[in-house]
C-alpha cells in the first residue's frame, strides 16, 4: 500500500523518442532516459518512439506525432513530457502549444537530478548557475498568457505585461549569473590553494573517472578502508545515477610506500549537457592535472563500450585525453568470471564491492606512477636555488641539509627528472652528522 501511495505522489510522465539512426543504440539510449526519469523521482506512464530521417525543426516530431502524444498523456494521466534529446527554445514552444503540457527534455532531467543530489555549497552554486544558462533563452514563450499590447517605441513603459515581465525575468537571471560566477570564482581559488599545496608535496595525483554508477565512489572506499590515511573519511556510494557531485580527495600510502592523492569525480554520462561540463570545470579540474587516471567501467553492462566512448570524449572535451591510464572493469563478478582478480597489462578485471583485485589495483596504479622513479642525492650550489625548487617540485624530498657547498638533497623522483640535473649528483652517502 505504501508503494502504490508513493508512486501517486510521483509525476507521471510520458516518454517521447525520434530515432534518426545516429544514435549507436537507439533502444539502449532511451532505457537510459527512462532511468534518468526514476532517479528524477518520476513516473513513466509510457514511451512513444518516431522513426524520422531528420528532426521536425518545429516540433522535434512529426505533426501527426505529436497530436498522438497529446491523445496518449491523456489516456495515460501522464503529467509532463519528457523528450530524448535537447529542444531549442523554439521547439519547447511550439510542443507546448500542440500538448498543452509542461514539455522536458533530458538536459532538463540531468539539471533536475544534480539539483537533488548536490549536497555542498559548490555543488549547489554549479547546478544553479547550469540551469539557469540553459532557462535565459528559453524564457521566451514563458509568459504568453499575459497581455503583451504597447507601443513600439522600445522603453520599457511602453511595453505589454508579457514584455515587462519577460525582461525583468532576463535582467534577474543574468543578475544572478553575474553573482554565481563571482562566488564559483571564490571557491575556485580556494580550490586551486588546495590543488597548489599537493601538487607541491611532490606526491603523485590519481583521478578516477568514467561513466555514472560505475562504481568510482565504491572504489575509492575500498581503497581508503585499505589503504587510506583516514579510513573514516569514507564518500556515500549507492547504486543511482550521479549519487554524488562532489570531488573528494583522499590521500592513498601502500605498504611498500608508494603514496598518492586519489581523487573520485562526478560520473559522465551520454549526453552530458555542456552548460554543466562548463559549471562543474572548476571540480573537474582534478582531472587535467592527475598524473594518471583510473577509468572505471561498470562491465557488467552489455552497454559498457559506448560507455567507455562517451567517457573518452568527455576527457577530450576537458583536455585530459593523452593523461596516462589504467582500465578497471569493475562488477566483473556479475558477468561469471571466474578467478578475479584478473591483471592484463593496464587493465584488471574486478569486484570493488567484493574487495576483489583491490591489491593487485594499488600495485597497478603503483607501478604506473613509480615505476621509473629512482632516489638519488644531489649537492646544489646556493647560486643555483632554482635548480633545488624544481626538483622539490618534481619529486619527493627524503632528506634536506644546507652545507657549505650548497643545500643537499636526497630525492625520490622520475628517472627522466634526475638525468636533467646530473651534473649535481652527490655520493649516496649518509647526510652529515650520521653513521
Amino acid at each position: 500500500m505504501k508503494e502504490g501511495q508513493e508512486e501517486i505522489r510521483r509525476e507521471r510522465v510520458l516518454l517521447v523518442g525520434v530515432d534518426t539512426g545516429e544514435e549507436p543504440d537507439f533502444d539502449r539510449s532511451m532505457e537510459e532516459l527512462k532511468s534518468l526519469a526514476e532517479a528524477c523521482e518520476k513516473c513513466v506512464a509510457g514511451i512513444i518512439t518516431q522513426r524520422m530521417a531528420v528532426v521536425n525543426k518545429a516540433l522535434y516530431i512529426g505533426a501527426g506525432k505529436a497530436a498522438e502524444v497529446k491523445e496518449y498523456a491523456k489516456e495515460c494521466e501522464a503529467g509532463e513530457i519528457v523528450f530524448d534529446n535537447t529542444l531549442s527554445p523554439s521547439q519547447v514552444r511550439n510542443l507546448g502549444r500542440e500538448i498543452g503540457l509542461p514539455i522536458l527534455d533530458r538536459t532538463n532531467l540531468i539539471l533536475d537530478i544534480f539539483a537533488l543530489r548536490a549536497r555542498s555549497g559548490e555543488a549547489k552554486l554549479q547546478v544553479e548557475m547550469a540551469r539557469l544558462q540553459y532557462m535565459l533563452p528559453r524564457l521566451v514563450g514563458m509568459h504568453e498568457a499575459l497581455s503583451r499590447q504597447g507601443g513600439t517605441s522600445g522603453s520599457m513603459s511602453s511595453r505589454g505585461v508579457g514584455e515587462k515581465k519577460l525582461e525583468l525575468d532576463r535582467r534577474k537571471i543574468e543578475h544572478r549569473i553575474g553573482e554565481l560566477k563571482r562566488e564559483l570564482q571564490k571557491v575556485e581559488r580556494s580550490r586551486q590553494t588546495q590543488r597548489k599545496k599537493r601538487m607541491g608535496s611532490g606526491t603523485p595525483q590519481v583521478a578516477l573517472v568514467g561513466y555514472t554508477n560505475a562504481g568510482k565512489s565504491t572504489l575509492l572506499n575500498r581503497m581508503l578502508e585499505r589503504y587510506g590515511d583516514c579510513p573514516q573519511k569514507t564518500v556515500l556510494e549507492k547504486d543511482m545515477l550521479f549519487a554524488t557531485l562532489e570531488t573528494s580527495v583522499r590521500g592513498i600510502s601502500t605498504e611498500d610506500n608508494r603514496s598518492f592523492f586519489l581523487a573520485d569525480t562526478v560520473g559522465f554520462i551520454h549526453k552530458l549537457p555542456h552548460g554543466l561540463v562548463k559549471a562543474f570545470r572548476s571540480t573537474l579540474e582534478e582531472v587535467r592535472y592527475a598524473d594518471l587516471l583510473v577509468h572505471v567501467v561498470d562491465f557488467s553492462d552489455e552497454d559498457h563500450r559506448h560507455q567507455m566512448q562517451v567517457t573518452e570524449e568527455t576527457l577530450k572535451e576537458l583536455e585530459a585525453g593523452s593523461i596516462p591510464r589504467i582500465e578497471v572493469y569493475n562488477k566483473a563478478d556479475k558477468c561469471h568470471m571466474e578467478n578475479l582478480p584478473q591483471v592484463r597489462g593496464r587493465r584488471i578485471y574486478m569486484s570493488a564491492t567484493e574487495g576483489l583485485g583491490i591489491e593487485e589495483l594499488a600495485e597497478l596504479i603503483g607501478e604506473a606512477l613509480y615505476g621509473d622513479w629512482i632516489e638519488g642525492s644531489f649537492l646544489i650550489p646556493y647560486d643555483r636555488g632554482e635548480a633545488a625548487s624544481r626538483l622539490t617540485e618534481l619529486g619527493t624530498v627524503l632528506e634536506r641539509e644546507y652545507r657549505e657547498e650548497g643545500i643537499w638533497l636526497r630525492v625520490k623522483c622520475r628517472n627522466g627528472d634526475a638525468a636533467k640535473y646530473e651534473r649535481f649528483r652527490a655520493p649516496c652517502g649518509a647526510a652529515m652528522g650520521r653513521a
